[in-house]
């Protein structure tokens, strides 16, 4: 599998257009989840590992009680690859997806059960 890394024009421009809640910074793309409770922490952190085993390409994760930061690199190339991209896309695409009817989706205004604060774009 082609594993050439892209240069970093080449990350913030697909970042911009692909990916806009991700960014370039130190050698890794990112992407920080806002969670409303450890639960919500954990869930993320759940699916992102999830996401990962079944791709076969692993993030570096740090996370504390209301938050997530996702970092993706290829390290075997040495930087940002398609691999990377993908990933994130998917990370994004699952981590993000709200339900529409007939799921209600989970109740944000109560304490008890909401978990992820979404951005304004994924609304």
């Amino acid at each position: 599998m082609d594993e050439t890394a892209y240069a970093e024009p080449d990350i913030i421009a697909r970042l911009a257009r692909d990916l806009p809640h991700w960014r370039y910074e130190k050698g890794w793309i990112r992407r920080t989840f806002r969670t409303h409770s450890w639960k919500g922490t954990l869930m993320v952190i759940n699916t992102v590992g999830h996401l990962a085993e079944a791709a076969w390409h692993h993030p570096d994760i740090t996370a504390s009680y209301a938050w997530v930061e996702v970092r993706l690199c290829t390290h075997s190339a040495k930087g940002i690859t398609d691999k990377d991209f993908a990933l994130a896309a998917k990370i994004e695409e699952v981590i993000t997806w709200r339900p529409g009817p007939p799921l209600e989706g989970t109740p944000e205004k109560d304490a008890r059960f909401a978990y992820i604060k979404y951005d304004q774009a994924a609304s």
